[in-house]
């Protein structure tokens, strides 16, 4: 699940999550960065509001810090047991955080993070596009801010910008939805991709 701050992720997931437990499939949710004892402590680095001073590159490459531990100690061994893995965030983030709207290139995001992922990828990812206006007027609302959340709006419409770029280099993975439609009509979406998949799935078998 990716899209700007505020964009409705966790409301999502946690949905997406009920919809697949009520199916009897197990399902795990991780979230970005975070998600092992590891990678929360490198979560909180990144986003300490007294590291602005924090390089780009050093930016991206704790990200990937976070995401290889994470990788390592809870998806693999989840998706070798068979379970569903939910992600909140994942590769296309930092892609689009770091490589676009910081300037370093969607290529070396990629490339730094295919040995993070140890080549794994989610099979399909549910971008929630909404202006970087109303996702920042929306986290204001909600808590602090963090430090990339804190970024001036023009970084925000950067990232916002940014997503949409990736959903059209890669639109057989990539499914885009209206983030400012209510809960209920952008999880019907969700479930409706969702069943797509598991219908195909089923008659591979």
């Amino acid at each position: 699940m990716e899209g700007p701050d505020g964009s409705g992720k966790s409301t999502q997931i946690d949905l997406l999550k009920k919809y697949f437990n009520d199916k009897g499939i197990e399902c795990i949710i991780t979230r970005e960065p975070g998600g092992t004892n590891i990678s929360e402590k490198v979560r909180g680095i990144i986003l300490d509001k007294n590291n602005s001073e924090m390089d780009y590159m050093t930016e991206l490459l704790l990200y990937a810090s976070a995401r290889a531990q994470l990788v390592a100690e809870v998806i693999i061994p989840a998706l070798n047991e068979g379970k569903c893995v939910i992600s909140d965030r994942f590769v296309d983030s930092s892609a689009v955080y770091q490589g676009i709207a910081r300037g370093l290139g969607i290529e070396t995001v990629y490339e730094v993070n295919k040995y993070a992922t140890r080549g794994r990828f989610p099979d399909k990812t549910f971008l929630l596009d909404l202006p970087a206006e109303a996702g920042i007027a929306r986290k204001k609302k909600q808590a602090e801010l963090d430090r990339l959340e804190s970024e001036k709006l023009e970084f925000h419409q950067r990232v916002a910008e940014g997503y949409r770029e990736m959903a059209a280099r890669d639109p057989e993975r990539i499914v885009k939805l209206d983030a400012t439609k209510t809960v209920e009509e952008i999880h019907e979406a969700i479930i409706s991709v969702i069943e797509e998949l598991m219908n195909f799935a089923d008659a591979l078998r």
